[in-house]
């Protein structure tokens, strides 16, 4: 059953109920993207899904897949919508790019900068974009510019733009995005630093040695990847050549990878750190300490299929995991009596497992004592050829257009 058979009164219901469901939880306070998001039926811009999947406040529909059944493309959950909107910053009479054409954010778009705004939406896929012309067509938003490029370069005769709206993850910052972009203007995007996906609000910034964005504001999202040239996929590392344990690195592999070949041989080290949280609490900064804190950070996943017990992960899709020269280990919890909070604990395997647990239990109890409760890292993005001496930070990412660096902000 597809929601074009299901009376419009029933729309109006759920989509209201949705808004409510973010005002209160917190992750919608702007009166102006309330309105816009009570107004945009959600529901007419995924046509062929079912209301109740098209109106799930926490859930993203596909809208296509390939072969394989890997995703292309979708439309984000209302959640992340109104997150991202609210990081854009909007105002009537903007100028703004956006990067990935679901349609329906174009839409809300197109709303909050107003008749005298301009919206101009770009992808690399022609179905995608044939597909958002012909919604925001029929339902009122033919103003909005529709153009299939790959947004890794820069759109013809657009002019610099207010706000770049990013919708799709990103591994690297195009050159184009920041050129288009006029000084003072605001990016947000979906970047991926290390494995861990952020939208992050940058504003660019004019410093000493030349331009650079900084953020404002990063919380934790997932997407679809990008495609094009700046698509960019992480390397496998199968532990011991069998495709069980595998570890993914989001820059490139270990200098000597087969030093792990023996690894899952040794005796398993397991340490509890002693760190607690409560269930559902948010430890994005918690991510971010292992990610800046150790060289070899990576996560993993174990193949159920195959799983013949030689780690233990409590999620075997995505644990947060390190490598450290022949050993490698990963984060595991348990829960506490009081069955309201988990404890962290790390299980290590390799020749040195058992000092290389302490290292990442150290980096953990580091994070409760310094980093718990406090904000995010800074994350600013220079150009690829920036020097060292011009990027102070705690960690620096290097990737082909750019080079990130994350950095806890001073006490």
């Amino acid at each position: 059953m597809t929601n074009t058979i299901v009376e419009p009164d029933e729309a109006t219901r759920l989509r209201n109920k949705v808004v409510d469901e973010l005002c209160a939880d917190g992750n919608l306070s702007s009166p102006e993207i309330e309105a816009v998001m009570r107004k945009v039926p959600r529901h007419a811009f995924i046509p062929d899904t079912p209301l109740d999947k098209a109106y799930d406040t926490y859930a993203a529909v596909i809208t296509k897949t390939d072969e394989h059944g890997v995703q292309l493309s979708s439309v984000s959950a209302p959640q992340i919508q109104a997150m991202m909107l609210e990081q854009a910053q909007v105002k009537p009479g903007m100028r703004v790019l956006e990067i990935g054409s679901g349609g329906l954010n174009a839409a809300y778009l197109a709303e909050l900068v107003g008749e005298h705004g301009e919206v101009v939406t770009v992808d690399i896929d022609p179905v995608v974009t044939d597909r958002a012309r012909r919604l925001l067509d029929e339902h009122g938003y033919g103003r909005v510019r529709v153009v299939t490029a790959d947004a890794a370069e820069p759109v013809p005769d657009l002019g610099e733009v207010d706000v770049v709206m990013v919708t799709a993850g990103a591994w690297d910052i195009s050159p184009a995005w920041t050129a288009q972009l006029r000084q003072g203007g605001r990016l947000v995007v979906p970047l991926r630093m290390r494995g861990l996906t952020r939208s992050v609000s940058f504003v660019q910034v004019a410093g000493e040695h030349g331009p650079y964005l900084e953020s404002e504001s990063g919380r934790i999202c997932g997407f679809v990847p990008m495609q094009g040239s700046t698509a960019h996929r992480e390397e496998l590392l199968l532990v011991n050549g069998t495709p069980e344990i595998g570890l993914k690195f989001d820059d490139g592999l270990p200098a000597d990878p087969h030093r792990l070949d023996n690894a899952v041989t040794t005796p398993r080290h397991e340490l509890w750190t002693g760190v607690t949280v409560r269930i559902q609490e948010l430890i994005d900064t918690l991510q971010m300490a292992m990610a800046i804190s150790l060289p070899g950070f990576c996560t993993m996943a174990v193949d159920e299929d195959l799983d013949t017990g030689l780690v233990a992960p409590v999620n075997k899709r995505f644990s947060l995991a390190a490598v450290e020269d022949d050993t490698f280990a990963y984060l595991v919890t348990r829960r506490t009596e009081d069955d309201k909070h988990i404890e962290y604990g790390v299980h290590a395997l390799g020749p040195n497992a058992e000092q290389f647990a302490d290292k990442v239990a150290d980096v953990l109890r580091d994070w409760e004592a310094n980093r718990r409760g406090g904000p995010s890292p800074v994350i600013r993005v220079h150009p690829a050829d920036t020097p060292d001496d011009q990027i102070p930070a705690d960690r620096v990412i290097d990737k082909v257009h750019s080079r990130v660096s994350l950095s806890w902000p001073s006490a």
